[in-house]
């Protein structure tokens, strides 16, 4: 695992598509539990390397009933985005995570975290990649029907505060998948 974080931290596959260059930002363990696939770093988190080291890795936090020092524990969580690099910034957002380094880089990852009993999928991206065709026709659907993945995937959507007003017009997040997303946490770190 060693020798594959470091070719992954030196990876410069997309640099010319990278107005901040290459920083990969993960962590992982071949005894981690439990795998956290977001999108990609903002621009806070490849200026610190440390992952959802911002506003939404504070909600994640938040969300899963943990401290930082059990979060940023890679022997029990792993930390492995969409995109390993900044991808830059648009009018609406960061754009999308570059589309090379899941292919590239999370199978060999995966084989290497036998341990891994649950897999948190942050996100439309990391959702459409992992669930292929059994993804419903939104975000909203697919994250409402969370006990359909279980027990390996477990689909949520963005941590950003700017998904606040989505978590207003879906009450049920709160009250029905955080308390779920909390208590198989609860059960695999404990």
């Amino acid at each position: 695992m060693k020798d594959l974080l470091l070719e992954i931290r030196k990876c410069t596959t997309c640099i010319k598509d990278l107005p901040f260059g290459c920083r990969p930002v993960l962590e992982a363990s071949t005894s981690s539990k439990i795998l956290i696939i977001g999108q990609a770093p903002g621009r806070v988190v490849h200026n610190t390397g440390i992952p959802w080291d911002d506003a939404s890795g504070k909600n994640l936090r938040a969300w899963m009933n943990i401290d930082s020092d059990t979060f940023y524990d890679a022997s029990k969580i792993a930390i492995v985005p969409m995109g390993f690099c900044y991808p830059g910034t648009g009018k609406t957002g960061d754009f999308a995570p570059r589309k090379e380094c899941a292919p590239q880089w999370h199978e060999a990852l995966i084989e290497q975290m036998p341990e891994i009993k649950l897999i948190l999928l942050i996100g439309t991206y990391a959702q459409k990649y992992y669930l292929k065709k059994s993804i419903k026709k939104n975000l909203t659907e697919t994250v409402n029907n969370f006990h359909e993945y279980l027990p390996l995937y477990f689909p949520l959507p963005h941590p950003s505060p700017r998904n606040n007003i989505w978590q207003k017009k879906n009450p049920w997040f709160k009250k029905d998948v955080l308390p779920n997303l909390q208590d198989e946490i609860k059960k695999i770190l404990s």
